[in-house]
């Protein structure tokens, strides 16, 4: 995928819809053990439209952000600055070096969060499921691996009700394995 960098930094994008964002819990001492922090569901893919809400959420929470990076895999532009309410965010972009499903964020006083970044136009129960496995604490699953699981989970579910439409409709699911269908054998294999 080509990928195109905005060098513009203007203030005539349309409001931002609020963040849809979920935080790992921290401990007594503030941080949270895991790979990742939280999981973030973007509403669209356009960067420009979107990092400005979740930094203004987080500024006030968890410190100003002052940096984000992602991988340009699924994000068609990918702006230099991003103003944000009082400040401006700087994004970078690493192609091979970052999980292309997460974001890292930086700020000048709580270091750095990493979040899963849910895809846009996925299924908002699918979304409120990463957005769960994406929050336990201790939680040891990349992001990439918590969406492939996601997509096997959904590949299975789907394939089961097609199994199950097929069987409603007239059809038969196969006979269990180790046991033939036709007429039975006799005990002395006749």
């Amino acid at each position: 995928m080509a990928v195109t960098i905005d060098r513009t930094t203007t203030g005539e994008h349309a409001p931002s819809p609020p963040a849809r964002l979920s935080l790992t819990p921290r401990t007594a001492s503030g941080t949270a053990s895991g790979l990742l922090d939280g999981a973030w569901w973007p509403h669209s893919r356009d960067l420009s439209r979107e990092l400005p809400a979740l930094a203004e959420r987080l500024d006030h929470s968890w410190g100003r952000v002052t940096r984000v990076t992602v991988n340009p895999a699924f994000w068609p532009v990918i702006p230099r600055r991003v103003p944000v309410t009082g400040h401006t965010v700087h994004v970078g972009w690493f192609a091979n070096e970052q999980d292309p499903h997460k974001l890292l964020l930086f700020s000048y006083t709580a270091d750095r969060l990493d979040l899963l970044i849910i895809p846009p136009e996925t299924d908002p129960a699918a979304a409120a499921r990463l957005m769960s496995a994406a929050t336990t604490p201790g939680g040891l699953l990349t992001a990439s691996r918590l969406m492939e699981d996601e997509r096997t989970a959904d590949d299975a579910t789907e394939s089961r009700g097609r199994e199950e439409e097929w069987e409603t409709e007239g059809g038969t699911a196969p006979p269990p394995a180790g046991n033939p269908t036709g007429s039975p054998r006799s005990a002395r294999g006749m």
